[in-house]
């Protein structure tokens, strides 16, 4: 049995499993990743024999971590690495190559029917009645999305979105606030299985699930980087956020908000950014936190759109789907249940 880990901005770490029934009897660990000393590999061979095919990413990776002493330097991997490779050669885990993804260039939709169809489709996913999907967003009109643990008024000025006809809408994720305008706003979301995040942190899942778009930026001309915690920048500024929510009944959603151009003084008088957060930032102006794609990349916002679709076809398999009647049933009653209502919307006051 085979598997692989790529560490987002490391290196590969290749599994090669043999087992008896319910305990691993043959493990070889290879990849181009550094390790001293070099005979940790092999201590690390003989203690994940015998270990139970059932171990854990945390009980496998703590093996490693003992098998190759304190003095060891893990180099471009890690024990959790090594772990997720074996678990994902055990068929416990999963790569992106074991999936086929289905992905929705949808329409523009009211930001409420947004948030529930993010919803619906994620728990279409844990359900099992769809495959892994890539949802490409377009907006009907301006929002502000908060994150589901965020506060209301201490987000947003209720003036400001008037003035602006701005709708305030709240997301299942956690995070922080968007500010969203149609046309300039680059949107999408990933739900996928929770194998294919098997074993890593929310941290390591956010670096993990947008290491494609890093690699479709890269071929617009944009070098960007993952910024803990859930933050895509170049060195000209922030260009993206991202927020994840992981559903106890089998999916994970990760959504990502690109600003590709921006009325910095609507987005200024709409929501409420504090001195804190701006100072935790490094500066005192929340115009220079966010880049837009379009200054850039001089490039359409179709083209970017245009792109990153080519860039994740290339690199993982994909067939073009959309949203399904019965899915926009759901979500439309979600929205008079739910996503529109002040209770939800003023979950957190």
């Amino acid at each position: 049995m085979h598997g692989e880990y790529k560490v987002p901005g490391g290196k590969l770490v290749i599994a090669d499993v043999e087992a008896d029934g319910d305990t691993l009897t043959r493990v070889v660990i290879s990849g181009d990743f550094f390790l001293e000393p070099a005979e940790a590999i092999h201590e690390i061979r003989l203690a994940l024999t015998g270990m139970p095919a059932a171990a854990s990413v945390a009980d496998l990776a703590a093996a490693v971590q003992r098998a190759a002493g304190p003095d060891a330097h893990f180099v471009g991997f890690s024990p959790e690495a090594v772990a997720i490779a074996v678990r994902r050669a055990l068929g416990h885990a999963t790569g992106w190559h074991d999936h086929t993804f289905e992905v929705l260039h949808d329409e523009p939709r009211e930001p409420h029917l947004q948030m529930a169809l993010d919803d619906v489709i994620s728990r279409a996913v844990a359900d099992g009645r769809r495959g892994p999907t890539l949802r490409i967003w377009e907006w009907a009109s301006s929002a502000v999305v908060i994150g589901s643990f965020q506060s209301l008024a201490n987000e947003v000025d209720p003036e400001g979105a008037a003035k602006h006809d701005v709708t305030v809408t709240r997301r299942v994720s956690g995070g922080g606030a968007m500010f969203i305008e149609p046309g300039n706003t680059i949107t999408y979301s990933l739900s996928v299985p929770p194998s294919l995040v098997e074993g890593l942190s929310f941290e390591q899942s956010y670096a993990f699930l947008d290491d494609w778009v890093l690699g479709a930026l890269a071929d617009v001309g944009i070098k960007a980087r993952y910024v803990p915690l859930n933050d895509i920048a170049s060195d000209a500024g922030k260009i993206a956020g991202a927020a994840q929510k992981r559903y106890a009944s089998g999916a994970v959603l990760h959504h990502v908000t690109m600003a590709y151009d921006i009325d910095a003084d609507a987005m200024m008088e709409t929501l409420r950014i504090g001195r804190e957060k701006m100072s935790d930032k490094g500066t005192k102006s929340a115009n220079k936190r966010v880049d837009p794609l379009r200054s850039q990349t001089g490039m359409a916002r179709e083209a970017i759109i245009d792109a990153f679709l080519a860039h994740f076809a290339s690199r993982y398999a994909t067939h073009a789907g959309a949203v399904t009647p019965d899915e926009l049933a759901e979500a439309k009653s979600l929205v008079d249940s739910k996503f529109s209502t002040p209770e939800w919307i003023g979950l957190v006051p």
